[in-house]
């Protein structure tokens, strides 16, 4: 009987590292159905459906019709016989114009995107969809049309904010935080494109932080979900159901959906909805600075470890920098507890700044760091009193009505600005409206206009007299001579009544 005890326990003592060794793979195996089980709340996978989402989300979501006349046209469209684009089109279609048959002022309509964020009718949109329209109307999914004021919009965010007048509580949806928005993530994209109504389409974020040259504020959500005309202005969701993002705008050469559609963030869209709803305008923070890269290039020059922040290239005369001490060819590191990794994060840090506050910001000056408080102003004002600093020939309402551009002096400040080498001569162009006749044919800031109805011009008053002498000749276009980067161009722009 002992022997038989012994060799049991030999038995058990040689089993021991089997156990032990089933026991580590058990302990591994349940490490791994945890992590399994724990991955959703880190990267949620496809559901099986959107359908859930989408009876839900799909009610607030609305279309907008809206209405504008336009001034009359010509019959046949182009000139036969002249290329398209040729500036003389404008000039036959100006005796075209007075012929009879001339059409007369007609309506165009435009459809485009919203959803509801409020029961009592606040409906949020773009501001391209309702901008000139004389009247707008929300279309629900239920049939019911309402028409619409608009509260407030902004072009810079391309965010307009409606109001309806319902009869009872309205289907809405609630915004998210699209600071928390990842590359990969799911995200679903309700709207109406193309007029068809309510369409569901869905993908993944494929980019944030995109910049596409579309304004100062571009920080835009890139999807793959299916966005075409007519999804302006329409959410894009998250799994939650919530609001991240704005549609805006797509890249397409065919005018349909190639998988490359951008949103406004909700982070950027909701102070400009707070303000447009609370003052029906928008409130931003001003520093008063002309900023640039700071390059691979220039950090090295400066003795920087990586090319980072806001190079100061020039500072307005009286403004917050001004005041508080800012110096062209400081770089900005730092506003108001915020790092500033590039030239593109300043302006959208200082807009969302609080008017009046002081606040502290770290400039790099000589190799050193330097803290400097500075009172932010307020952005509206200060293009409003720039606007009014310009000379009467500059600021005179007929330029800037009749052709959508304001003009300037040429002058070493101005030259420098825009690069302007000194055998340019002529007017300098510098501002122009997006939905102005000067925009249409793609005249920009930095254009410099040489001649009118082919008579040199050295002043902005040149240019005023010379338009206003064409006006009354009952021309409906003025030809221009642009220089554009040193290119002369001819340029027919259409003149609107003022």
């Amino acid at each position: 009987m002992a022997r038989l005890k012994t060799s049991a326990v030999a038995k058990r003592q040689d089993a021991a590292p089997g156990i032990m060794r089933a026991l580590t793979a058990l302990a591994a195996l349940t490490a791994i159905v945890l992590a399994l089980y724990a991955a959703p709340a880190f990267a949620r996978g496809a559901p099986e459906s959107f359908a859930d989402l989408a009876e839900k989300l799909s009610p607030a979501v609305v279309n907008i019709s809206t209405s504008q006349t336009l001034k009359t046209g010509v019959p046949g469209g182009a000139v036969p016989g002249l290329p398209e684009g040729s500036p003389f089109n404008e000039f036959f279609e100006d005796f075209l114009q007075r012929q009879p048959g001339a059409q007369a002022p007609r309506k165009v309509q435009s459809l485009g995107s919203g959803f509801v964020i409020d029961p009592d009718g606040i409906i949020i949109t773009n501001n391209h969809v309702i901008e000139q329209a004389d009247e707008i109307k929300v279309n629900f999914s239920d049939g019911t049309t309402l028409a619409a004021e608009v509260l407030g919009s902004d072009p810079k965010t391309d965010v307009a904010v409606l109001k309806v007048k319902p009869d009872s509580a309205l289907p809405f949806v609630k915004m998210g935080d699209s600071t928390k928005a990842r590359v990969g993530d799911w995200v679903v994209a309700i709207g109406n494109p193309f007029g068809l109504g309510g369409t569901v389409t869905a993908g993944i974020i494929s980019a944030i932080n995109r910049d596409i040259n579309a304004g100062p504020y571009d920080d835009f959500i890139q999807t793959d979900a299916s966005i075409n005309r007519g999804n302006s202005g329409g959410p894009l969701f998250n799994l939650e159901g919530e609001v991240i993002g704005v549609n805006t705008a797509i890249i397409s050469p065919s005018g349909g959906s190639i998988g490359i559609g951008f949103s406004v963030p909700s982070a950027t869209a909701m102070p400009v909805i707070e303000q447009l709803k609370e003052y029906g305008e928008t409130r931003r923070g001003w520093l008063g600075v002309r900023i640039q890269t700071v390059t691979d290039e220039i950090a090295e020059s400066l003795g920087m470890d990586e090319a980072k922040g806001a190079l100061v290239a020039e500072v307005t005369p009286g403004g917050p920098a001004e005041e508080a001490g800012i110096q062209a060819g400081d770089v900005i590191l730092d506003f108001n507890g915020n790092d500033v990794p590039s030239m593109r994060d300043l302006p959208r840090i200082v807009a969302d700044t609080k008017i009046g506050k002081e606040v502290e910001t770290t400039v790099l000056r000589g190799g050193d760091k330097v803290t400097l408080d500075v009172t932010v102003g307020r952005l509206e004002e200060a293009e409003a009193q720039a606007e009014g600093a310009k000379p009467d020939a500059e600021k005179s309402n007929e330029p800037t009505l009749t052709l959508g551009l304001a003009l300037g002096e040429l002058n070493a400040n101005s030259r420098r600005r825009f690069n302007l080498t000194d055998d340019v001569d002529g007017v300098l162009v510098t501002s122009v409206d997006p939905a102005g006749p000067a925009a249409e044919k793609g005249i920009r800031p930095g254009d410099v206009i040489v001649e009118v109805a082919q008579e040199k011009v050295k002043s902005p008053s040149d240019v005023v007299e010379q338009v206003k002498a064409e006006q009354e000749k009952g021309r409906r276009s003025v030809l221009l001579l642009v220089s554009t980067a040193g290119d002369l161009r001819f340029i027919a722009v259409r003149i609107e009544e003022g």
